[in-house]
Parts: structure tokens; C-alpha cells; sequence
């Protein structure tokens, strides 16, 4: 129990680092985890987690590997490629086919038309939406076997399910301050672009040249969706690891 939950910590400290060094007034981190915890939680939230620590438990350390851990293990290795790609693949400064495209100015818009930060906005929303659905899932798989697993193992999965009812819209809210947080950057970008450009006229078209602000731009937000998927993977590959290394799976699904 120990061990899968010390890798489930959720540990904001890579996101939060990318704020920081992406815009200028990023979200205050910075607070006593247990008192903050307090506060989101309401009475029927905190009777449910008491009475899951204090169920029955058993450790887990000595408890045979799941027969599901190397699949899960698979499962989870493919996720985190398949979403890593989605970021990585823009369809405007990588030559990838992609579902997700980074948005570009239409033709023939104006520079200050083309300069919204609204079709970004959606874009990074869209990659949250897939983020929280596939890993999403992914877990739900991950906590019904631990539930088929061992006394601590069943502990596990209990606090978690508890844990992500009580926590989860609190944890979309301040996620979806992100890409708020993010059309700083945005404007922060374009305005010394135009600073850069002098007495020349600007041509929205340029943007989408490697090097150009947008290009910069695309970048930033890459780093930040890293981040946040880096994040959104730490609870459910702490639930994968305490099913046990398991063996590895002989015939894993492509």
C-alpha cells in the first residue's frame, strides 16, 4: 500500500514550474496541502474518505503481482505515447496528420482579427477533454483490479474512488485556469512581435513560418500540456504500480 501510494503523490511541482516560467501571474500553488484539502472537502466528502482509512487494511508488499498488472502496464505506457503525440504533432509546424490541429489565422484576415486568442483557447480545451477522457478510463480499469486484488489493494481503490469524487471538480476548475493563464503568454507574444515589426506591415501568413511568434507560441503551450499530462498520469500509474510488477505481457495490444 505504502509504495503505490507514495508514486500516486500528486505533485504539482513540473506544472507549475511551466506556469511560472511561461507567464507572468501563474496560480498560487503554494499552500499546506491537509488544510487546503480541508476546505474542498464538504462533510459527506470527509465521513467517506474516514471511513475507507479507517476500513480494514493490509499491506500490500507481500501480496502476489495481479495477473492484470502487465496489460495495465502496457495500457498505460501506450497512453501516455499516444497523448504525448497529440501535443507533440501540431499539423502546422510538424508534417503529422493529426486530430488536433494547432489553430492558424485564416486567409486574408487582418493581423488584429487573426491575433484571438479564442480558437487557442478551444484548442488547449479540446486536448484537456481527450487527456481526461482516455486517462480517465484508463483508471476506472486500474481501480477494478485493484478491487478484485488484495485487503489493501481494495483499500486502494476505495480511497481513490473516493478520492477523485470528492477532489475532481475542484481539480477541473483550477485546470481550466490554465489555458486562462496561457493567453498572457499569448498576448505577451504577439505584442513584441508587432514591437519587433517597426514601420513594416504585419502579414498574419509569416505566422506559421518555423521561428516566428506563433511557432514560439506553439511551443509554450506544448510545454504546459506536458506538464498537465504528466500530472493527470501520477494517480492512475500509482494504481498500476501497486498491482505489482506482474510479468510482461507476452502479446501486448498495438
Amino acid at each position: 500500500m505504502a509504495g503505490g501510494l507514495q508514486r500516486a503523490t500528486f505533485n504539482r511541482a513540473d506544472l507549475v514550474r511551466i506556469l511560472s516560467e511561461t507567464v507572468s501571474n501563474p496560480i498560487d500553488f503554494k499552500y499546506d496541502f491537509g488544510e487546503r484539502l480541508g476546505q474542498w472537502l464538504d462533510f459527506a466528502d470527509a465521513l467517506a474518505l474516514s471511513a475507507v482509512l479507517n476500513g480494514e487494511s493490509a499491506a500490500t508488499a507481500d501480496a502476489p503481482a495481479h495477473p492484470a498488472a502487465p496489460e495495465l502496464q502496457a495500457q498505460l505506457a501506450r497512453v501516455r505515447r499516444t497523448l504525448g503525440k497529440a501535443i507533440a504533432n501540431d499539423g502546422v509546424f510538424t508534417a503529422e496528420s493529426v486530430c488536433l490541429r494547432f489553430p492558424t489565422p485564416l486567409p486574408d484576415v487582418d493581423a488584429e482579427s487573426a491575433a484571438d486568442f479564442s480558437p487557442y483557447h478551444r484548442y488547449y480545451l479540446a486536448q484537456q477533454r481527450d487527456q481526461a477522457a482516455i486517462i480517465g478510463a484508463l483508471r476506472a480499469q486500474a481501480r477494478k483490479a485493484l478491487a478484485d486484488g488484495s485487503p489493501g489493494q481494495r483499500q486502494l481503490a476505495a480511497l481513490d474512488a473516493a478520492f477523485e469524487k470528492s477532489l475532481q471538480t475542484r481539480e477541473r476548475k483550477l485546470l481550466a485556469n490554465i489555458p486562462i493563464l496561457l493567453a498572457q503568454r499569448f498576448a505577451q507574444r504577439y505584442r513584441e512581435h508587432s514591437a519587433s515589426l517597426g514601420t513594416h506591415a504585419d502579414d498574419p501568413a509569416t505566422w506559421t513560418a518555423p521561428g516566428s511568434w506563433l511557432h514560439a507560441f506553439c511551443q509554450d503551450t506544448q510545454a504546459v500540456l506536458f506538464a498537465e499530462l504528466d500530472l493527470r498520469l501520477k494517480p492512475v500509474a500509482g494504481l498500476i504500480a501497486a498491482l505489482g510488477p506482474g510479468a510482461p505481457n507476452p502479446n501486448p495490444a498495438p
